[in-house]
Parts: C-alpha cells; structure tokens; sequence
C-alpha cells in the first residue's frame, strides 16, 4: 500500500529573498506571489525580521557566510539555493550552507513550487533527525553517568550488582529518576574527592 504525503498549504507564508536585484529575483517574487507566499528582495544582509521568514532564497554565485546569523547546518528555515553559476568554488559553498532545495538561473515559470515542497519536507526531516539525534546522546549521556555512579558506589566494597540495587533505592527514596540519582552521587563522589585532595598533599 503505498502512503500518501499530505502537501502542505503554503499560502500566507513568507520568503526572503537574499539576491541582488536581478530579472531572476522579479521572476521568483512574481511566482512566490502567485503561489500564495509574502516574498521580500534583500540584499546584502539579511535582516533581523528575515531570520522568522518561513523561506529563504538566497544568491549562489555572490552570496557569503557573513550573511546567514547562524551556523551552517542550523538554519532557522528551510534554505532554496539559486544557483546561476556551476563553478566548483560556488557549488561547493552552497553545499557547505546544507539548503533543502535548489533552483536553477534564470528562474522560469515552472520549479519555484516544487523546491518549496522539497525545501519544506527536507527541513523538517533535518530537524527531526536532528531532535533524535540530540536525545541519543542524551540517553548516551545518561547511561554514562549512571554507570559512573554505579562504579563510584561499587567503590565503598560493595559488587556492581548491590551498587546498582543502592543506586536505584536511593532514587526512590529521594523520589527522582534513576538518571537524576545517578547524577547526585557522581556530583556527591566529585566533591568529597575534591575535599580529600588538599589532605592528601
């Protein structure tokens, strides 16, 4: 069975136009119009309202990286590259700024609406996976201290599998989770072994 994608409204939103002014930008704005979206032509800098666009265009052959407020990989909205020029050095900048789409100069009448959806369904896939990855690590991150707690406990005599059964006692009794216990007693060991230090010198 195969799945429908549901296509997205996308009257009412709005677009940034980072380009110089240009046929290809007229051409653009007229079709984003027609679309249904707010478009706006900026250049050189995107302004402070541009950074809450629901789009942004921007210029391949003379855009830079002083232009975008944010690192590469963490744009705010999804990116459409415009691209008139194929030289490696400006391919490869447009790679490194990671759009979601692209749209080949001169604009014409047909592909605007399409890297839109594109643009759209590959920004909200990046930040899916980017929400997923973040809480992998966080489990990662997790585990680690519970396993630092577990050793650190396991240290006053006690095997890994009592250090463990302490471990998650004491999360009952202090009424939190078995992440949070961990941390407490990683925290608790890290000072009483800053305590001792100055005694031992």
């Amino acid at each position: 069975m195969t799945r429908r994608t549901r296509i997205p409204n996308l009257g009412g939103a709005r677009a940034v136009v980072l380009h110089r002014e240009h046929a290809s930008v007229e051409a653009l704005i007229r079709q984003l119009g027609a679309i249904g979206l707010e478009a706006t032509q900026v250049w050189p800098e995107l302004p402070a309202s541009g950074v809450g666009a629901d789009f942004l265009f921007f210029d391949v052959d003379h855009g830079f990286d002083e232009q975008f407020p944010w690192k590469s990989g963490e744009a705010p909205m999804p990116l459409v590259a415009l691209i008139g020029s194929e030289a490696p050095g400006r391919i490869e900048w447009a790679l490194s700024r990671q759009a979601d789409a692209q749209i080949v100069k001169p604009v014409g009448n047909a592909g605007v609406y399409s890297a839109l959806l594109i643009a759209r369904r590959a920004f909200d896939e990046r930040v899916r996976l980017g929400r997923e990855i973040a809480a992998l690590r966080e489990r990662v991150a997790e585990r680690q201290t519970i396993v630092r707690a577990v050793v650190a406990l396991a240290g006053t005599g006690i095997g890994e599998e009592q250090a463990y059964a302490q471990l998650r006692t004491l999360a009952m009794s202090w009424q939190v989770t078995l992440e949070e216990a961990a941390r407490r007693v990683a925290d608790l060991k890290r000072k009483e072994a800053c305590d001792e230090r100055p005694r031992r010198a």
